[in-house]
């Protein structure tokens, strides 16, 4: 068995740092117990689970955090809130993943035309999700 080594540069540590003020949220509180993830409705569309965000936000991999298309696909919804048992607001730690792509990496964004098949499927919370997400620039 390996083990990967992190070790957290100044650059981590202010990055962890900005999802906590962003979020108002402390993101050590999380034991991973996975019942944020477990209650997702979403999750099947997403690369990685709400608690490995979580996880890697923790551990300062940055890169891991803005490539994932977890905090893009959250709706929103606030289950995994409501779920997390040491009550660390989940919702507000993704939406805080998304402003600071927004503010700070904005090339990492991609837009996707929704076709008139695809709106029509869509789940009602998608739509409040994403009107949530609209913010300008």
């Amino acid at each position: 068995m390996s083990f990967e080594y992190i070790k957290m540069d100044k650059d981590a540590h202010k990055f962890i740092n900005t999802i906590e003020e962003i979020s108002g949220t402390n993101v050590y509180l999380c034991y991973d117990c996975g019942k944020c993830s477990s209650g997702c409705a979403f999750m099947h569309k997403m690369d990685s689970t709400v608690n490995q965000v979580i996880n890697y936000i923790k551990m300062g991999q940055k890169e891991k955090v803005l490539s994932a298309n977890t905090p893009w696909i959250c709706s929103s919804c606030l289950t995994c809130t409501v779920r997390c048992p040491r009550e660390v607001d989940i919702a507000a730690v993704m939406e805080a993943v998304r402003e600071y792509i927004i503010r700070n990496e904005p090339d990492r964004m991609k837009q996707i035309e929704l076709t008139d098949e695809m709106k029509e499927k869509l789940p009602n919370i998608a739509l409040v999700g994403s009107f949530r997400k609209k913010s300008e620039l």
